[in-house]
């Protein structure tokens, strides 16, 4: 099925179909944990939250505020794929809802 056929048949559905996957899509800012990040894209790290052990993790891994990273595989509420600095991490959901993101 088309997109055409599919705007006959639900006009609102292709609406927001087009909107994700189209040329001129909108782009849905997000502010908020990593875990929560429903789109691919570049992401600007705001904050690292968690004991000190986590964040002197996270900043020996390049994951620090004010860095741009590449969100590759986002899941909502589960593990996520990050590329910083050249290295890809691959951080389970506790360690994802301490970072917090906000897209670029």
């Amino acid at each position: 099925m088309t997109l055409k056929e599919l705007n006959k048949k639900c006009h609102c559905f292709a609406k927001k179909t087009l909107r994700r996957c189209g040329k001129g899509r909108r782009r849905i800012l997000h502010h908020g944990p990593l875990s929560e990040s429903n789109y691919a894209g570049k992401v600007k790290i705001c904050k690292v939250t968690g004991d000190r052990k986590l964040c002197a993790r996270m900043a020996s891994l390049g994951v620090i505020p004010g860095e741009e990273a590449e969100l590759i595989c986002p899941k909502s509420g589960s593990r996520c794929i990050l590329r910083i600095n050249g290295g890809t991490l691959s951080l389970d959901q506790t360690t994802s809802n301490n970072i917090i993101v906000q897209s670029v």
